[in-house]
């Protein structure tokens, strides 16, 4: 897969599905449900799902199914559905581990800008999602890029905003940062959910304002993304990871029709 192929319509790509793989059965039927509705609407679409939550607030929080079980359901929902597939690693190590299973490696915000990281991922030929971090401006995204491209990596980068750090509990979305990044020449997505987050409480859950998806989503389409990161689930109030600020699947399919009518009147 490449990113031509992501924005080869004239719609928005769609990365969806679980904040972290809690089990194949899971996994897949998610995928099954998004695939049948972005099939039907044109969207090129990337299934979504970490093999590891490794950044969590407290000790006890889920992680994951074990990195190897993880990574081949990965590769299951790859082979079944022929869809690309993306995941977060954490380390240079693990770049070329995942590589193996997924289409896309995703660099988390909080390690956007480690060097090591970036030129590792660049070096697998996969393509290279680099999420902005929480403390960077818009601007400051060029260099994690360019660091990617060092390493062969032109034509392989995706930038994506997820919110600024706003106090100690907040995130607020700057759109002008979208043409801004855009202007460097890479596709930009908005990562829908997690800039809904509401970090650091004093439960050492992420807290959540999962009633303002729509509108976040409608925003971001209006000012030209080129593609839209949601987490998913069947039911929120049970998922593993990032319940807070996820989307009930069952709300995809309208949410989808109403923001690719926003696409059409912005075209």
């Amino acid at each position: 897969m490449t990113i031509r192929d992501l924005t080869a319509t004239d719609n928005f790509f769609l990365l969806a599905g679980p904040c972290v793989i809690e089990s194949e059965d899971m996994a897949m039927r998610i995928a099954e449900k998004i695939v049948s509705l972005t099939t039907d609407r044109n969207i090129p679409y990337v299934f979504k799902g970490s093999y590891r939550k490794a950044n969590r607030s407290r000790l006890d929080s889920f992680t994951g199914i074990g990195d190897e079980n993880a990574l081949r359901v990965l590769r299951k929902v790859r082979e079944t559905f022929n869809i690309p597939v993306v995941t977060d690693i954490h380390s240079a190590e693990e770049a070329e581990m995942a590589a193996e299973y997924v289409d896309v490696l995703q660099i988390p915000a909080f390690l956007c800008r480690q060097t090591d990281l970036l030129m590792a991922a660049a070096k697998t030929g996969r393509i290279v999602n680099i999420k902005k971090g929480q403390f960077l401006s818009p601007q400051a995204m060029k260099f994690a890029a360019e660091k990617v491209v060092a390493e062969g990596g032109e034509g392989r980068v995706m930038l994506t905003e997820r919110g600024t750090t706003f106090g100690y509990q907040d995130l607020v979305v700057d759109f002008r940062g979208i043409p801004q990044m855009k202007a460097f020449g890479y596709p930009v997505i908005m990562d829908i959910t997690h800039s809904l987050q509401q970090p650091n409480q004093t439960a050492g859950v992420t807290g959540g304002m999962p009633e303002l998806i729509e509108t976040m989503a409608k925003a971001a389409i209006a000012v030209g993304v080129d593609g839209l990161f949601i987490e998913t689930h069947e039911d929120p109030t049970v998922a593993k990871s990032d319940g807070a600020n996820m989307l009930k699947l069952d709300l995809l399919e309208g949410l989808l029709d109403r923001l690719l009518r926003i696409r059409a009147a912005v075209r």
